[in-house]
């Protein structure tokens, strides 16, 4: 992916969860450097990726103790870091709509 929108989100959940930190490092770092035009491309670098509609993936952090949705623009080559969060947090989200 060429851009990936917001890192920021990324740092702030580690901040409170440290545990997850070197997880989404390591997403973010091949994530960042994919090149993935379509959700096949996704699921063949992470296998235990949900892929939803509207371009949207959940990803399992820390052997699933937290959840990751990303937005994709697969022909502009962007993500967008949609929600970071615990399993409880994720419950409580329209992963949809967010």
């Amino acid at each position: 992916m060429k851009r990936i929108i917001s890192k920021r989100t990324l740092r702030e959940f580690w901040a409170i969860h440290s545990d997850a930190e070197q997880y989404l490092k390591m997403w973010y770092e091949t994530a960042k450097n994919a090149n993935w035009s379509s959700p096949n491309d996704v699921k063949n670098s992470f296998a235990s990726a949900s892929i939803l509609k509207h371009g949207r993936v959940v990803f399992n952090i820390k052997g699933n103790s937290y959840r990751l949705v990303v937005k994709f623009n697969y022909e502009r080559q962007w993500a967008f870091i949609r929600f970071v969060g615990t399993h409880h947090e994720y419950d409580n989200v329209d992963v949809n709509t967010i």
